[in-house]
């Protein structure tokens, strides 16, 4: 049977990917039509907010203009650059679910890791007299080492007890989020006041704002995201250790059979994953909140689940999912406040996106099964 070729796969996850997109929209937009919404206006809103272009000439420093087929045009900097910080916590969330379901096990604990990140590098923070360039890592590493302490506690109950990640990520969410707030009002909180957060960290540990855009909240956070991504796509396919990973994922059973160490790479892997929501944790406190405040973690957590499945599991393909992800949240962000057509749509439409994804994994799973019962009957009757 001949292989597959890498530029066909990349193709068919394009397709797959505009495929599901234009079903979320067209879906969507019936819904707006019924409830009487201007379906063309909110979609153009959605375009600009979410892409940051628009028609006309360019007014200010924030804008950049050009021409198309003799129309004046102009990207509006601050939009774009939304976007983008939208997208830098669940292009790291994505990939932390995505590492999880890599090494077969359903991280649904990014959000508690990602809560915990943010409080870690909080008060990592606070620490004054430290130069940028040794306070910015430091926060950002103990954000992550928070991350993955906790989301190392599920691999240890699965390979110790047999307990179901799922279930007890899906619990240690709770007890994160309800662990930050005891601590925070019994000793981190600032006595300044009366909402239940932290002290502003130092400005030493300040991600820069993206020069282009300076009232957005892009920072070098997002440099660090898309580092991230390209660094797990280049790991997966070209080392031992993304070998090691893609084995127990496939069958644990056969990579135990072969000598790779299951328990431990398991381990590995969901501390590679809280690492990597913990670091959107402190990524979000370093570029936009300089403190840990209640609802950091937005629903980023969960979000990045959507993520990790519409991107194919693949570093690659978790930053395009991310970056759409991002573009949608800020262009019905944007379509709101000019249309008046609820931001929930972006919902609507990141539901419809993760039921087709959905499906097609539960089509491959199947299609899987039936090739290994093949096998298994022809083994039999030679």
């Amino acid at each position: 049977m001949k292989r597959p070729s890498l530029s066909g796969i990349l193709h068919s996850r394009a397709l797959f990917l505009f495929g599901c997109v234009l079903g979320g929209l067209g879906i969507a937009g019936v819904i707006m039509a019924a409830c009487g919404y201007p379906v063309g206006a909110a979609y153009g809103a959605l375009w600009t907010g979410a892409t940051g272009i628009q028609t006309g000439p360019a007014d200010g420093l924030s804008q950049i203009g050009f021409v198309i087929a003799g129309r004046q045009v102009h990207i509006h900097l601050f939009l774009f650059a939304q976007s983008l910080a939208r997208a830098t916590p669940l292009i790291l969330t994505g990939l932390a679910v995505a590492v999880g379901l890599r090494a077969g096990l359903f991280n649904i604990g990014a959000q508690g890791q990602m809560v915990l990140g943010a409080l870690g590098a909080a008060v990592a923070g606070q620490a004054h007299g430290l130069s940028p360039a040794i306070h910015v890592p430091l926060v950002l590493l103990t954000g992550a080492a928070v991350g993955a302490c906790w989301g190392a506690i599920p691999a240890l109950l699965k390979s110790r007890r047999g307990v179901h990640e799922v279930l007890s990520t899906i619990l240690l969410n709770y007890v994160a989020v309800n662990l930050a707030a005891y601590l925070i009002l019994h000793g981190l909180k600032d006595p300044e006041r009366m909402a239940a957060e932290t002290r502003e960290i130092a400005a030493s540990a300040w991600l820069g704002t993206a020069p282009f855009a300076l009232q957005s909240n892009l920072t070098g956070g997002f440099l660090i995201a898309v580092v991230a991504a390209v660094g797990f796509a280049a790991l997966l396919p070209w080392t031992a250790w993304g070998y090691r990973l893609r084995a127990v994922g496939l069958g644990p059973e056969a990579a135990e059979a072969a000598g790779i160490k299951v328990d431990r790479t398991r381990i590995f892997a969901m501390a590679l994953s809280g690492a990597l929501a913990g670091a959107a944790g402190a990524i979000e406190v370093m570029s936009v909140h300089h403190r840990y405040v209640e609802g950091v973690a937005a629903t980023y957590g969960f979000d990045g689940i959507a993520v990790a499945l519409l991107g194919g599991l693949s570093g690659i393909g978790v930053l395009v999912s991310a970056l759409f992800f991002g573009a949608l949240e800020s262009g019905a962000a944007f379509m709101e406040s000019q249309t008046n057509v609820p931001a929930d749509l972006a919902v609507i439409v990141e539901g419809i996106v993760i039921l087709f994804a959905g499906i097609r994994l539960v089509r491959r799973s199947r299609a899987r099964e039936h090739i290994e019962e093949g096998r298994q009957a022809t083994d039999v009757s030679a």
